[in-house]
């Protein structure tokens, strides 16, 4: 259950960008019942990625530049963000599901937008106490 609620925020993070930010899409259908069956599948797969590199890459990159996040008071952590939504796009276009991210600064809002979600998602699905 843990697993699906992770993999559901992810998606949602992700739909929220690609639909707030044109830098941000999923290849496919734009609009109606096809949109819905064109992105589903693209959307929960890149979730699975960015949730992925979030679990596995993103610790080991954090922890090499610790210094630097302290130095920088925190705001080294909005690059790294960007850079693995950027790697994640990266990784989908290597698995050609169609999940693109234009340029540095339009990762940068995503990453927000994504981690504004998914703290959204998380505070209003009920604790597991």
């Amino acid at each position: 259950m843990r697993f699906i609620t992770w993999l559901l925020t992810y998606a949602a993070g992700l739909s929220v960008a690609a639909w707030l930010l044109d830098g941000i899409s999923f290849t496919g259908a734009r609009s109606g019942q096809a949109e819905l069956q064109d992105k589903v599948v693209p959307v929960l797969l890149v979730a699975l990625i960015l949730g992925l590199v979030s679990t596995f890459i993103e610790p080991v990159v954090k922890l090499l530049s610790l210094p630097f996040i302290i130095l920088t008071l925190g705001f080294l952590l909005l690059v790294i963000n960007a850079l693995m939504l950027m790697l994640t796009a990266r990784l989908a276009d290597a698995f050609d599901i169609g999940f693109t991210v234009d340029g540095f600064w339009t990762a940068v809002v995503g990453s927000l937008v994504i981690t504004v979600v998914g703290w959204g998602v998380r505070t209003a699905l009920p604790s597991r106490d």
